[in-house]
């Protein structure tokens, strides 16, 4: 603690921020105490969610952070969606009329790389597909973004964390020059618990707002809590800081899904440490003229 306080005094002092503290400093420390801006599902705001066109949209605002969500396909195979249904953001119901309720562990990774994944959004974006996140980790390195990665209903798809990992560790995420680019996260707390104990260099996250009383027992195996907007307050953001993680630095707080400029400002009060946003640009302006 006492460290934490002179560095913290010395930044100070040198009108900087302290980096050292932050779990992936290198890729993610605030500038001038200015939050993170991450792309929610991509830039979803403004291309479908969850695609490639999404994450490239992000990449062309200028937006380094991305946040997707992972789900598993019957055959086993690794695919980016935020519903456990294909039925809200693509054609399935007319290819596969008979097969409602159109759950994502009902079909093959072959028949789902079949739907279109974009007319819905736009007819500019017909013919966008559901990537696997094998695709979408590979376009995300050729952007040069970074991740927030969510592990999607981990109670449908027993096993899915270490398959996650699996695949993040022959992609290449898991070596040391990807490690500040990547965080794990999850609504479960269970499997954030089970990446950390897997891999515990890795950078996590837990979704949602423990009571106060309980961020001491999270503080154990996740690096950030990420609360809704809804739910934060400056005395939360401040009592998640009063505690170490796993790698013995400041827990953060990401909140979302922040898409105009009053709740920008309100919760970048609050001294968050990241904003997820499907209106990264909005979020960007707000916090320029914060």
């Amino acid at each position: 603690m006492y460290a934490r306080v002179v560095a913290t005094a010395v930044a100070a002092a040198l009108g900087t921020v302290t980096v050292l503290l932050s779990p992936i400093s290198d890729a993610r420390a605030r500038e001038d105490g200015v939050p993170t801006v991450i792309a929610h599902r991509g830039a979803s705001a403004y291309a479908p969610e969850n695609t490639l066109a999404s994450i490239d949209k992000a990449a062309a605002l200028g937006f380094s952070w991305v946040e997707n969500d992972v789900q598993r396909t019957k055959d086993g195979e690794l695919v980016v969606l935020h519903d456990d249904s294909l039925q809200r953001t693509t054609n399935v119901e007319d290819v596969f009329p008979d097969r409602a309720p159109w759950k994502v562990r009902d079909f093959t990774a072959a028949e789902i790389a079949r739907l279109d994944a974009g007319s819905w959004f736009s007819p500019a974006y017909a013919g966008a597909r559901v990537p696997t996140l094998q695709q979408y980790m590979r376009r995300v390195d050729h952007n040069h973004e970074n991740l927030l990665l969510e592990v999607k209903n981990p109670e449908l798809y027993p096993g899915i964390e270490q398959q996650t990992l699996k695949l993040l560790g022959d992609e290449g995420w898991l070596d040391e020059g990807h490690r500040g680019r990547l965080v794990v996260q999850s609504f479960s707390a269970d499997s954030v618990r089970t990446v950390h104990e897997l891999k515990p260099a890795i950078t996590t996250a837990y979704l949602g707002t423990p009571t106060v009383a309980q961020l001491p027992g999270f503080a154990r195996f996740t690096d950030l809590v990420n609360p809704s907007h809804a739910s934060l307050t400056r005395d939360y953001t401040g009592a998640a800081h009063a505690l170490d993680g796993p790698h013995g630095r400041p827990l953060e707080v990401f909140t979302w899904t922040v898409d105009d400029a009053a709740t920008t400002r309100r919760v970048a009060g609050y001294g968050v440490d990241g904003i997820i946003t499907n209106k990264p640009d909005v979020v960007r302006a707000a916090l320029g003229a914060h």
